[in-house]
């Protein structure tokens, strides 16, 4: 599978805002199903597998001074709706996507057909865990929160020397970060660093949806990845998470970053045709000072240079000094391609764009009754 699966991904993080009921979770991805399908953009819902029974110790299980247990565990849902869900996300046309945080779970993403499998920023130096997911061959998203720069290296290198699909994420892991945390510019240091790989941006930001995928995109990035939740029944929605309407907002910034970036960033673009006209218009022409005969060798001095530019009549770009009339030309007349004897004259193509560019030559006698 190519490394394009992650461009232009977008990972909506479900994470446990389902709270271990199947209905919430199935009305998440409905709710964000129908704005991913409004802003035609490719987008995967992203849910957490943990095989809690053996995830947590049993003597520890009864244990409430450590939130991540017991978040955890109040959390818990049976694997027959975990399958649900990521069925529902496959049903509608996204990407389904899942953070496995141990073997029995990277397991069941395989059973499940799980497209895309997640790395979590705490998870990048778990070599169980990554020998067990590259086992699969599936696409590897990692997130590089709180990493130092060589353990970010032997992680791609692990990936990459398997031939296993990747894709890097820079990430602050800050629940939620202000925009001051956000570090856009270690965008360009991964790019630069690994320019094989597709990088991303996972973020936790809770003040913006517009400006930060704009800069992130700018800077190359091509996958985000936000947590998601909803409004429903009261429960409360964490400051980090993305509501349906934001991501509204963080889906069209997207567009907009896209459509004001352009094409490839590595070919120079194409120069469109009424762009090239407005500049052949403010482009001088070569005109007679004085009436010049056929065989004249031209000089600085035989010529001077004026707007407008007319149809079939050399410029400044091409005017080299040292041409040869091979006609005729009267004082004030221009000197056009098809009159002069030179290597740029025997060019197809120069030919055909001097003979589109620039005004209609002004009919002579329009000429004569203008100067009497």
């Amino acid at each position: 599978m190519s490394d394009s699966i992650f461009e232009d991904l977008f990972v909506l993080e479900l994470a446990n805002n389902h709270w271990g009921k199947l209905d919430r979770g199935l009305k998440i991805i409905r709710d964000f199903a129908r704005v991913v399908r409004m802003n035609e953009v490719r987008a995967a819902i992203k849910l957490q597998f943990r095989d809690v029974d053996s995830f947590i110790h049993r003597d520890f299980r009864d244990r409430d001074d450590s939130r991540y247990i017991k978040k955890t565990l109040d959390t818990q849902m049976p694997w027959e709706n975990l399958r649900a869900m990521v069925e529902a996300v496959r049903e509608r046309g996204m990407v389904t996507m899942v953070t496995p945080f141990d073997e029995v779970s990277v397991d069941k993403c395989v059973e499940f057909g799980v497209e895309i499998l997640k790395i979590a920023s705490s998870d990048i130096r778990d070599k169980t865990l990554l020998r067990k997911m590259a086992s699969t061959g599936l696409p590897v998203v990692a997130s590089s929160g709180g990493a130092d720069l060589h353990h970010i290296d032997a992680l791609v290198e692990f990936f990459t020397s398997r031939n296993v699909p990747f894709a890097l994420n820079h990430c602050v892991s800050l629940y939620p970060s202000e925009d001051s945390e956000l570090e856009l510019n270690q965008i360009d240091l991964l790019r630069q660093r690994y320019p094989g790989l597709v990088i991303g941006l996972s973020t936790h930001e809770h003040r913006d949806w517009h400006d930060s995928i704009m800069i992130a995109y700018g800077k190359g990035a091509r996958t985000f990845e936000r947590h998601i939740d909803i409004d429903h029944e009261g429960v409360p929605v964490s400051p980090y998470c993305t509501k349906p309407e934001q991501a509204d907002v963080w889906f069209k910034a997207f567009k907009k970053a896209k459509e004001m970036c352009g094409g490839d960033p590595h070919a120079k673009r194409v120069v469109p045709e009424k762009e090239r006209r407005y500049l052949d218009a403010l482009v001088r022409g070569v005109y007679a000072k004085r009436d010049l005969p056929a065989g004249h060798v031209l000089t600085d001095d035989d010529v001077y240079h004026a707007v407008p530019l007319l149809k079939g009549q050399i410029s400044t770009r091409e005017f080299m000094s040292g041409e040869v009339l091979k006609e005729a030309i009267a004082v004030d007349m221009p000197v056009q391609l098809q009159a002069v004897d030179a290597d740029y004259a025997k060019d197809a193509a120069l030919a055909e764009l001097i003979a589109d560019r620039g005004m209609e030559p002004i009919r002579p006698e329009v000429r004569i009754a203008v100067n009497s």
